[in-house]
């Protein structure tokens, strides 16, 4: 019951966020066209994985992203005793049975973002992995926006580079070519990115944090996926020998019968 509570809470939501905010599954770059996922590693089954995700949402998505489907306490699930997590991942002195939500409040975020911060624990089901890991990759400095990023996946997004001091500054470079559907219309068209500053990150290694950080958004989403998973492969190995028993069975009962 508990976990049914919870998915049908965090599927409501995710259809709220989904509404209020136009969440789609792609979006349009500045080109128009859509700009192509990249596969987000699964690493919802490694703990070490949460754990730094974990570290990650707390030390730079936290303070104007909730979770309000979460609880610290949840975090024991992912390995993490209360001293740890109280030491490590609650950092606006609140208590561990609490909920996971920001300080900031509504209208200081229109205010700063034109639009209230998506809640994170059901961010991973209204975008898809996929989305999220390409967004966090794709953004570069773009000056003719109000807060100097923009973004491939999320066009003229206005969420600021939380992450640039790991990834570093970079640029976009776009060109201008003819539309292959319509010829006499041009688009822009990305073709690479010019590192401005390096970041405290390699490449590689800021691509696998980000993998560890959406692994953890998509296991805030459902945090008993692995549970369901579970159940589900017994539920079919169960019903495949039941289904050969009953055949057996009736074939036995009606062999006699012509």
């Amino acid at each position: 019951m508990k976990y049914i509570l919870h998915t049908v809470k965090a599927s409501l939501r995710a259809i709220a966020v989904t509404a209020t905010l136009g969440l789609a599954a792609t979006a349009a770059y500045a080109g128009g066209g859509d700009y192509p996922l990249d596969k987000a590693p699964d690493r919802v089954s490694s703990n070490a994985a949460l754990q730094n995700g974990a570290k990650l949402y707390v030390n730079y998505c936290a303070a104007c992203h909730s979770a309000v489907s979460v609880r610290y306490s949840s975090l024991r699930d992912i390995g993490l005793t209360d001293q740890q997590i109280k030491d490590n991942l609650i950092l606006n002195g609140a208590k561990v049975g609490d909920v996971m939500t920001v300080s900031m409040t509504p209208k200081d975020a229109k205010a700063w973002f034109g639009k209230v911060p998506p809640d994170l624990s059901v961010e991973a089901r209204a975008r898809g992995t996929d989305w999220i890991y390409t967004y966090l990759r794709t953004y570069y400095q773009d000056d003719s926006t109000p807060t100097g990023w923009n973004n491939l996946v999320y066009p003229n997004v206005g969420m600021p580079h939380a992450l640039w001091q790991l990834q570093g500054i970079r640029t976009a470079t776009f060109e201008e070519r003819k539309d292959p559907k319509d010829p006499s219309r041009m688009e822009k068209v990305f073709v690479g990115y010019e590192q401005v500053t390096p970041g405290t990150m390699k490449p590689q290694e800021y691509d696998d944090n980000i993998a560890d950080l959406v692994s953890f958004m998509s296991w805030m989403a459902e945090p008993m996926q692995l549970q369901r998973k579970r159940i589900g492969v017994v539920v079919l190995l169960f019903l495949a020998i039941f289904t050969f028993v009953a055949w057996r069975l009736n074939k036995a009962y009606w062999k006699d019968v012509k």
